[in-house]
């Protein structure tokens, strides 16, 4: 495994188009570990790329002190395929499930990282696109974390092949993508709506019932600022949490939203640390996760 304090950049060739990321590896890894890999995915915006992830959220940090790696995958043209249908990306036919599978393989053959114990985490259209890697891509990822996205309901009935641990972070005040759901504020030719995703709730339930949780309401933990309700007992050990932030907006947790967005950001967590520490111990490999 090598180990590297600044980001390695890559490039790959996916469907005829040039795709690039960066990978930052952790500075020190225990003798005999595996490396897992997060895949910090950004939200959708004209100038996004993976640099927008690496500033604004402390994946850097969790590194080192988790001994993740992480890549900074770049969007086409700043979004993702994501299935709801509404993004450029989607729109140009992009095969972005093929662009991060690909990241992992690179990843694993260059630097040793895990092949089947990936993290993927986004937020807003990389969380949309997080649920649809960790569908499509169940045998390579080991933990999904949603923030501010919920499952895009074109993909409720894909079956995976393997469970999936999840965290999935929505606030109430979201006035972008409401924690009840909804369609895409991105319409149609003709103006109808289109680009439905679930509530958290439903988005939970989808989850739990994908990993075989047990039937019952979990364990709830509330606090003045947000409300955590956990289901565990799924295939291979798998856990849901679904994080209700109370009175949060469109936003990453711990981190101050962009002053061009005017919406409510928590500060009583850092997102990037919680869902590191929600992983480390659901990194389970493949054959331990099968349905």
């Amino acid at each position: 495994m090598v180990s590297e304090d600044e980001p390695v950049a890559g490039e790959l060739t996916i469907g005829g188009r040039r795709r690039s990321f960066t990978i930052r590896l952790p500075r020190a890894v225990p003798d005999g570990r595996q490396v897992p890999l997060v895949l910090a995915l950004h939200g959708n915006h004209p100038e996004a790329g993976g640099w927008m992830m690496r500033e604004w959220t402390t994946f850097d940090k969790q590194a080192d002190t988790w001994g993740f790696a992480v890549a900074y995958p770049d969007g086409h043209e700043g979004c993702w395929s994501d299935g709801r249908g509404v993004t450029t990306a989607d729109e140009a036919g992009v095969d972005d499930v093929a662009f991060l599978r690909a990241i992992v393989d690179r990843s694993a053959a260059r630097y040793g990282t895990s092949p089947d114990r990936t993290v993927v985490a986004g937020v807003s259209n990389g969380a949309f696109m997080a649920h649809r890697f960790a569908l499509e891509a169940s045998a390579q990822v080991a933990v999904l974390a949603a923030v501010a996205g919920g499952l895009p309901a074109a993909l409720r009935e894909l079956q995976p092949t393997h469970a999936v641990s999840a965290m999935l972070i929505h606030g109430t005040a979201d006035g972008y993508s409401p924690i009840e759901g909804g369609y895409s504020r991105h319409r149609g030719p003709n103006g109808e709506l289109r680009g439905r995703t679930l509530s958290l709730r439903e988005t939970a339930e989808r989850w739990r019932t994908v990993d075989r949780c047990p039937p019952g309401p979990g364990r709830t933990r509330t606090t003045a600022f947000s409300r955590r309700t956990s289901a565990d007992g799924g295939v291979g050990g798998t856990r849901v949490v679904a994080w209700t932030v109370i009175g949060g907006g469109h936003t990453w947790p711990g981190v101050p939203a962009a002053p061009d967005l005017a919406e409510p950001s928590t500060q009583e967590c850092d997102a990037a640390e919680e869902i590191c520490r929600f992983a480390e111990p659901l990194l389970v490999p493949a054959d331990a996760r099968r349905l």
